[in-house]
């Protein structure tokens, strides 16, 4: 398999506006890649940077230097320098993105949230619907809260409707920030079957895993931030 997703000489500094402009380091000169079908870890100690790496790869976070180029059917992409209409079609299309924390609209019911990338990408709203309904079902969601808005879920809840949203449609690049943390066991285990369909779909997954069991389970390498 061939790279889809190309790093180089990243850099990050964040400058502090309110604390007199002092400059906080996070990356210098950082090289990688990931290829199709394969999952990568990014490790590292805490507060060197892993998150803030998936955010500069999902455009989030605007990086202070270097390239990290997406391939998007036989066009590559730099994230850094694209127009945010570039980098929003990119989310659309080729990078998928499971973070910590659930975002979302108001009274919006669970299984639409979940359903809505693929809608987006022009699937019937039933097709959708009864994808959505499936993975809330394998993540564990009640069907009575299928209704609901997530905005009222418990946290672990509220989790697994961001996984199952992540994992709804296919795409070829997928940002996985710490996707099990605060779940038991069983649902840790159906989000790592996740993680290997997704892989033996042919996407290329980048991850963050702070339990070394499930790193190992899950990724095929790593990529260490020191």
């Amino acid at each position: 398999m061939s790279a889809v997703l190309k790093i180089e000489n990243l850099s990050k500094t964040f400058l502090l506006h309110q604390q007199a402009g002092a400059r906080i380091p996070v990356l210098k000169d950082l090289n990688a890649e990931v290829k199709a079908g394969e999952v990568v870890a990014v490790t590292g100690p805490s507060g060197r940077g892993k998150s803030s790496l998936l955010k500069l790869v999902y455009g989030t976070y605007r990086a202070s230097g270097g390239s990290i180029s997406v391939l998007s059917g036989v066009t590559w992409t730099d994230v850094v320098t694209a127009p945010p209409r570039d980098v929003i079609d990119l989310r659309r299309n080729v990078i998928g993105y499971v973070t910590q924390f659930l975002r979302v609209i108001p009274r919006v019911p669970a299984e639409m949230v979940v359903a809505e990338p693929m809608i987006d990408r022009g699937i019937a709203a039933e097709q959708a619907l009864a994808r959505a309904r499936m993975l809330l079902e394998r993540l564990n969601i009640p069907e009575r809260l299928w209704h609901l808005s997530p905005m009222t879920f418990s946290g672990g809840e509220q989790q697994r409707v961001n996984i199952a949203r992540g994992f709804a449609a296919h795409f070829p690049i997928l940002l996985l920030d710490e996707p099990t943390a605060s779940l038991d066991t069983e649902n840790r285990n159906r989000v790592l079957e996740l993680v290997a369909e997704a892989r033996g779909h042919g996407s290329a997954i980048l991850a963050v895993f702070h339990d070394e069991q499930e790193r190992r389970r899950a990724c095929s390498r790593s990529i260490t931030l020191d």
